[in-house]
């Protein structure tokens, strides 16, 4: 029997993914009105990467894409890290490391693939303190909460795997 059960795939990609969803989102928000600029703007940011600069001018509906693609992306991080877990157990077992690391490697995704191709330039690196937000928001809002909802998910699993090998009537 494999010694670090496997974390099951609903718990890690909607509850991971929706957990860094709602941190990610809430500190860009907090961001944008320390920046002076408003939720709303950040939400049209994000579907621009569909509409071009016509999302800045869509009003609720844009912003209300650039939601629900904020999500799509962010439970796409969860199933890839839950995918990358079926073959590299490490990261079940190591979730607080694994998860710092995986939200780092999800920012470089994002800023140095996604971004360039979805606007056409490179990434321009922001001065440090953005930076740095940006960096620790990845680690700690994205990577480390789906890493660690991962290995929860994981522990249930094995739990409900003793509960079902268990002869009625007898608990473990």
């Amino acid at each position: 029997m494999d010694p670090t059960p496997r974390a099951r795939a609903l718990d890690t990609i909607v509850l991971g993914g929706l957990t860094a969803g709602v941190l990610d989102i809430l500190d860009a928000f907090v961001i944008s009105l320390v920046n002076g600029a408003t939720p709303v703007r950040v939400l049209h940011a994000i579907a621009s990467g569909a509409l071009g600069r016509a999302a800045y001018e869509g009003g609720v509906p844009a912003a209300a894409l650039g939601l629900a693609l904020h999500f799509v992306i962010a439970t796409s991080a969860a199933a890839t890290y839950w995918l990358a877990s079926l073959t590299l157990p490490i990261l079940l077992r190591r979730p607080v490391i694994s998860g710092l690391l995986f939200g780092l490697a999800v920012w470089a995704f994002m800023y140095q693939v996604v971004l360039p191709i979805t606007f056409g330039r490179a990434y321009v690196v922001p001065t440090l303190p953005q930076l740095a937000n940006q960096l620790a928001i990845h680690a700690l809002g994205v990577g480390l909460p789906i890493a660690l909802i991962a290995r929860r998910s994981a522990r249930m699993a094995a739990v409900s795997a003793a509960r079902s090998d268990t002869p009625a009537g007898l608990s473990p």
